[in-house]
Formats: structure tokens, sequence, C-alpha cells
């Protein structure tokens, strides 16, 4: 047993993240949020001939990459029932180099079709950040955190 973690088996589970899912309701809305108005490449949508398969997938850095899935199929392929959405349950954060570029996609993300929940504005950790929420109203952080690269 590794006592350090309390973990029988260590080995198992590894520090990384390769897919973040995200369940919309509409999703060839949120396929158009995110490729065009965020710019993020993709193939579209995949799977539609499967029931329950329709999905989008989106290269990220680093071998992660992003899914837009329908709540509905989650919910089948989970067995959980849909449950009214939570922005406060998590939020995404999109780190940049500056302030200026905050503000550069925070506009962005509004002109694409985001509501802008909180403006870009200097943190108490001596940055700047804003939020914006998705169509769907998932919550994103656009942040310039000068320690980021220091954190962890």
């Amino acid at each position: 047993m590794d006592r350090a973690c309390g973990n029988e088996h260590p080995d198992l589970v590894k520090p990384r993240i390769t897919l973040i899912t995200l369940g919309v309701d509409d999703l060839q809305r949120a396929v158009s949020f995110y490729r065009d108005g965020l710019g993020l490449a993709t193939e579209g949508i995949v799977g539609a001939e499967i029931e329950n398969g329709a999905v989008a997938f989106f290269n990220l850095e680093s071998g992660l990459k992003l899914a837009l899935w329908p709540r509905k199929s989650l919910s089948a392929d989970s067995g959980l029932p849909q449950q009214a959405p939570s922005a406060t349950e998590f939020s995404l954060a999109h780190n940049v180099d500056s302030e200026e570029e905050v503000t550069a996609v925070m506009q962005q993300a509004q002109d694409a079709g985001a509501r802008i929940v909180k403006a870009g504005h200097a943190t108490f950790y001596g940055g700047y950040a804003g939020y914006f929420q998705d169509p769907d109203g998932h919550l994103w952080e656009v942040a310039f955190n000068p320690g980021f690269a220091a954190l962890g």
C-alpha cells in the first residue's frame, strides 16, 4: 500500500485529464460557438448515425480534447437523470499572457454569443481576469496570472 496517498493501486490513476466533456442542449449551436466564434478547430459533429452518438471533438493543447455532447446523451450513457445545469459546479479556465489579452478574448467570446458574467478586473493575486458563460451556461474564466507557471 502506498502510505503517502493511502492508495493500494497507485499506478492506476495518473495525474492527467485527457478529455473534458460538456453536456449541451443544442449540439449544432454549441459547435458553432466553439468553432466559429472562439476559433477552435474541429472535424464537426460525428456519430450522428448512432443513437446518442452525435458528438464534436476539439483538440486542445498537450493532447487534451474537449467534447460537446448533448445532455440527453450524457444522461442516457451514464444512467443518471438529466438535471438543471448549474454554472457554479465547475469552471474552465483559459490563461493568457496579459491584461490586454484577457480583454480581447472576453470580447471575442461576447461577439460569439457568450454572456459576460464578470468583466475583466484586477484580481487579489496580482493578475487580471473575467468570466463568461457559453450558450449552454458553462462558466469560463479568462485570466492573466503572472505567477501561473509557478503554481503546483
